[in-house]
């Protein structure tokens, strides 16, 4: 099981590309796609998913050309777009009902199919109550449901725990963890902690560029002597950032205690500290590499 992508370029206007000269080998596993808003992120993912056509460059799964034959991919891909929408009147079941048979399952081997996914994403009480009243929470579970009708190879799930409660978010990240196994996961998010606790591979991208690919652990290397923590006054808190990256502050009755991501000490009393991957998110999509 292999996805590959050779120089990917996504064009929208003479002077635009909203992904430009993509190269990856994507194997099983969570492939983390980390960025900004407006990175490319979306442009990537809607390509994989062969609802948006690229500019330039090759998309292969398992060596057969996506492009030119969408439906050997299509077969074997659950898709969760970051703006899911669903008919309120529906129960969980009719939707995924409605979506099976678009996705031409057998209706015996959907029914199958549904119930064990109304377990797996902890719907089975509320799966007869119409979506309209549904939490956010509630609605991406129903989203990843009927991305996994098809039992995919290729899972990709775009932005998917914005606007989720924290405790939503939590049990959102496990599920994805425990859906890897042997398929390919693709998470797309701006928010550094989902990548953090679910993926097993990183992708930073930016403007349309990829800044860095490697594992967790790699990434983290790069950053060794990088991150330094130190207590500062509020009133140097102000120009301390208009200077350093500043990855995180807090407020103690003698000052601040702030953590800078920094390739030289930024201070006399700054101490070396072990970075974490929101000190590198920053650090690389400063530019700062």
């Amino acid at each position: 099981m292999k996805l590959s992508v050779t120089k990917l370029g996504k064009q929208y206007r003479r002077d635009f590309w909203g992904l430009k000269d993509l190269t990856l080998e994507i194997k099983p596993g969570i492939l983390g796609l980390l960025g900004p808003n407006g990175a490319g992120k979306s442009t990537f993912m809607r390509m994989l998913a062969t609802i948006t056509k690229p500019t330039d460059g090759k998309i292969l799964w398992n060596d057969v050309d996506v492009v030119a034959n969408p439906d050997s991919l299509r077969a074997v891909l659950g898709y969760l777009p970051q703006d899911f929408g669903v008919y309120p009147n529906l129960t969980a079941v009719e939707f995924l009902e409605y979506m099976a048979a678009i996705k031409g399952l057998d209706g015996r081997a959907a029914k199958k199919r549904i119930d064990e996914l109304l377990q797996l994403t902890n719907l089975v009480e509320a799966a007869r109550r119409p979506l309209g009243g549904y939490s956010g929470g509630m609605k991406q579970r129903v989203g990843i449901a009927q991305a996994l009708l098809n039992d995919p190879q290729l899972l990709i799930v775009d932005e998917p725990t914005v606007g989720l409660d924290p405790e939503e978010r939590v049990r959102f990240r496990n599920l994805l963890s425990d859906l890897s196994g042997e398929r390919i996961v693709l998470l797309s998010t701006h928010i550094v902690s989902d990548v953090e606790a679910t993926a097993t591979h990183i992708v930073l991208i930016n403007k349309g560029q990829l800044l860095r690919e490697a594992s967790p652990e790699d990434l983290l290397k790069e950053l060794d002597g990088k991150v330094w923590e130190w207590t500062v006054s509020s009133d140097d808190l102000t120009t301390l950032k208009q200077k350093h990256i500043v990855s995180g502050t807090i407020r103690r009755s003698d000052g601040v205690d702030v953590r800078v991501v920094s390739a030289d000490q930024p201070h006399s009393q700054a101490r070396s500290v072990n970075p974490n991957l929101e000190d590198a998110y920053l650090y690389f999509i400063g530019g700062h590499a």
